[in-house]
């Protein structure tokens, strides 16, 4: 059977001559980003790739809602954000995005399984069965069943990650926004995590932006965009 999502065209992402500096009206005002356009569609396993240095973080920051454009717009999931509110903002990452990054951001005092639930009593408020069952279910998903009750410390790092790549999916997104996730990881976990994403990837229809300095694994993605000096420099399937 065809999945639902490859009939649907949608675009998850879509950038129109964004621009972002800092310091916008100081002498030392800097432009990072220079007129990005960049659209990404649903089911669309996109990595990101650059030097140090050259707007990977802050690309990956507006795309995510935790800064604004300078001028240009930016769509989430069709939703046009540049004139939201925070209040708004807040609610569209919630509902829409999960995040990976480099370090897995996990509380030591939680259980893998209570910290896969902090999205949803985030937007709960309060913990019930459901969100129990969920939690569950994701970590049986990422190979962790037996650990489900461990402290995240007691983990190995690539067992940490695959928490966070279970916390990140915690509330169904649409967009997965991973950056640097293999990056602190041996050989065979950053394999391991790779393949769950594309394993997500494709059995979901979730969109991914996946930065990376590993040209093997972002040859395996669907299309590379490359960032240099914040421009877009090359957009290679």
């Amino acid at each position: 059977m065809t999945p639902w999502w490859l009939s649907v065209a949608e675009h998850v992402i879509e950038m129109c001559d964004v621009h972002k500096a800092f310091h916008v009206g100081l002498p030392i005002e800097t432009e990072v980003l220079h007129g990005i356009n960049l659209t990404v569609d649903r089911a669309e396993f996109c990595a990101v790739m650059g030097p140090s240095g050259s707007g990977k973080s802050t690309l990956l920051n507006l795309v995510g809602l935790l800064d604004r454009p300078t001028s240009g717009t930016l769509r989430i999931c069709n939703e046009e954000t540049t004139a939201l509110d925070d209040h708004a903002l807040t609610r569209l990452r919630g509902h829409n995005i999960g995040f990976v990054f480099q370090y897995h951001y996990l509380i030591p005092a939680f259980t893998a399984l209570e910290n896969v639930m902090m999205p949803m009593l985030g937007n709960a408020g309060f913990p019930d069965n459901k969100m129990v069952k969920r939690a569950k279910e994701l970590l049986d998903e990422v190979g962790l069943t037996p650990w489900r009750d461990n402290l995240v410390n007691n983990l190995s790092g690539g067992q940490q990650q695959r928490v966070a790549v279970a916390r990140a999916l915690a509330m169904n997104p649409s967009l997965l926004l991973a950056d640097e996730p293999t990056g602190n990881l041996d050989s065979k976990s950053a394999e391991a995590v790779f393949a769950l994403l594309r394993k997500v990837n494709r059995e979901q229809g979730m969109a991914i932006l996946f930065v990376t300095h590993n040209a093997e694994l972002a040859a395996r993605c669907d299309r590379i965009v490359e960032v240099i000096d914040g421009y877009l420099t090359g957009q290679k399937s």
